[in-house]
């Protein structure tokens, strides 16, 4: 925690950038298991690290999977299972997962159109929900900035769920998303990366530094 804000930082694919994030102050440390992602890490992969990995909570990002591969995920050592589908997919399956992990490990990140809010169904199921940016072609990882106001709104509206910001954030924007948002707790990606999957120290550096100067005005 950097002055009062978690920070998690996605799309690792390398022990080099875990540990860059864990030397940050991370909280938690994503790992994409998407296989269309640029930052897609194989479960193979993650095990071959996983005793090499620093000592914080792990998140598996996923897209729509299926039971087995929910259970396999969260049997590789994962604290949290963060996954993307449609906003309006049958609450049924989402009910599934929480069925197999549990709703304190599960993370909710529903692809909201700009029109639409939350499903209410889906409010029993998880106590994390995420917030990206649309893309109607992408689960995440786009690089655009989400509808900070929607997250204002969800937020303030059930402040007894934990609402995670992500979607395009990097160091010349955080203050301002912060701000907008109140968000105590986000997700950065690409905005700290040289390329997609290889994090950029003095970009890492620079986002955190933004943190600790937000918290301490």
């Amino acid at each position: 925690m950097i002055n009062g804000i978690r920070l998690k930082v996605c799309g690792l694919t390398s022990l080099v950038d875990a540990e860059l994030a864990d030397r940050a102050g991370a909280d938690y440390l994503g790992f994409v298991l998407h296989a269309k992602s640029p930052r897609h890490v194989t479960l193979a992969r993650f095990r071959a690290m996983a005793a090499r990995l620093p000592d914080r909570r792990k998140v598996a990002v996923m897209v729509e999977p299926s039971t087995a591969e929910l259970t396999e995920a969260a049997a590789a050592g994962f604290d949290f299972v963060q996954i993307h589908f449609p906003h309006d997919l049958a609450p049924g399956t989402v009910a599934a997962w929480a069925g197999v992990i549990g709703r304190q490990r599960l993370w909710l990140a529903p692809r909201l159109p700009r029109a639409a809010t939350l499903p209410a169904a889906l409010l029993s199921l998880a106590d994390t929900f995420l917030f990206d940016a649309f893309n109607a072609e992408k689960f995440g990882g786009s690089g655009q900035t989400a509808d900070w106001t929607k997250f204002r709104q969800h937020r303030e509206l059930h402040p007894e769920k934990t609402w995670i910001l992500a979607g395009g954030l990097s160091p010349d924007n955080i203050s301002v998303a912060l701000k907008a948002t109140g968000a105590r707790l986000v997700d950065v990606n690409s905005g700290i990366e040289a390329s997609p999957g290889v994090k950029d120290p003095a970009k890492i550096a620079a986002f955190v530094a933004r943190l600790a100067e937000i918290r301490s005005r």
